[in-house]
């Protein structure tokens, strides 16, 4: 239970509307009605107020629990003890922080996401007018003419996901800290932020089980028309219809992991827990270094043997060695 609940019980409790609370408060019925509906805070000095009216303490408003004031009293001072230690080095985020970013990103999911899509979709047109170029009686369109409108379609496309990346990436840049840094939620903050997460989830776990599903699916007009394929069309058709159908797939599965991702990183969740941006904080130096020799190793033999067709061969390898390379990192910090 959280504040907003808490104040929204107690008025009931009490018989009163949110006018008559507002009243001997000393604030606007608008005031009340958004604390309950936990678009926004009561300053400290209402909350000793309502701790009064409601003859409560302030530890049982401030706290996102249920549990019995006896309770809360007896792990009170522990809980800010520990949270004093806690709290040396770390950002706090206001209600206000919390509610732009949270407002941010659910602007930006659906744009970002199409962006992907778009990328995915970039070499549709491209590999159609080949198809047509290279048809029996090709004078349906010239080779020279099919590759040029393709491929400037293709960058167009490109061109204008990247520019949607950069522009959401820049709305954002202020809020990187809570990638990076340990942070601490205001008061009554997390509840708000549980609460909006709890909410999705259902939503979250639809588009997953969408995403994934046309993903998997997207590979059946591949087999289908290929075995169906006499002139070479039909198996064309199939990739595209199957670069559709996995833009589509990504397209629920960005949007929703962007959202989903924008609770986990307030409440330090998942990839965003204080442990793991401690362990990248700490490694940030091993995985500059590794990455740049591997560049440096890649360059080189490629230029020295000239044979960029097998040097790409490096990446993967790299990108596997790479995992090993921060498990040793970890171990030696361990011990």
């Amino acid at each position: 239970m959280i504040l907003a609940d808490k104040i929204a019980e107690l008025r009931k409790k009490n018989g009163w509307s949110q006018e008559e609370l507002a009243g001997q408060l000393g604030v606007s019925r608008q005031s009340v009605s958004k604390w309950e509906s936990a678009s926004s805070i009561p300053d400290l000095d209402k909350i000793l107020k309502m701790s009064e009216i409601f003859s409560v303490s302030t530890d049982y408003l401030l706290k996102d629990s249920n549990e019995p004031e006896d309770e809360i009293f007896t792990h009170a001072a522990p809980d800010m003890i520990s949270d004093a230690v806690n709290d040396c080095n770390v950002r706090t985020v206001s209600l206000e922080e919390a509610n732009t970013f949270m407002e941010i990103v659910q602007d930006m999911a659906a744009k970002v996401a199409a962006g992907v899509s778009i990328c995915i979709l970039s070499p549709v047109l491209l590999i159609l007018l080949a198809g047509l170029s290279d048809e029996e009686g090709g004078h349906l369109l010239p080779e020279a003419l099919a590759v040029a409108a393709g491929f400037t379609i293709l960058l167009v496309m490109v061109a204008g996901a990247a520019a949607i990346f950069i522009w959401y990436g820049r709305k954002t840049e202020r809020f990187e800290y809570l990638e990076k840094e340990p942070i601490e939620l205001a008061y009554g903050v997390t509840g708000v932020v549980e609460k909006r997460k709890k909410g999705y989830e259902p939503s979250h776990g639809i588009s997953l089980v969408i995403g994934v599903g046309l993903c998997i699916l997207s590979a059946i007009p591949v087999f289908v028309l290929g075995v169906l394929d006499e002139d070479g069309m039909l198996t064309i058709c199939g990739i595209i219809f199957c670069l559709v159908i996995v833009s589509a797939g990504v397209f629920f599965l960005v949007r929703t992991c962007v959202i989903f991702g924008s609770f986990q990183k307030l409440l330090e969740e998942g990839d965003y827990s204080r442990n793991k941006k401690t362990a990248e904080k700490r490694n940030e130096t091993v995985t500059t270094v590794y990455w740049c020799v591997v560049t440096a190793v890649y360059l080189g033999w490629s230029f020295h043997t000239m044979e960029w067709h097998r040097t790409w061969i490096i990446w993967p390898c790299a990108a596997v060695l790479f995992g090993a390379v921060l498990g040793i990192s970890e171990a030696i910090h361990k011990k």
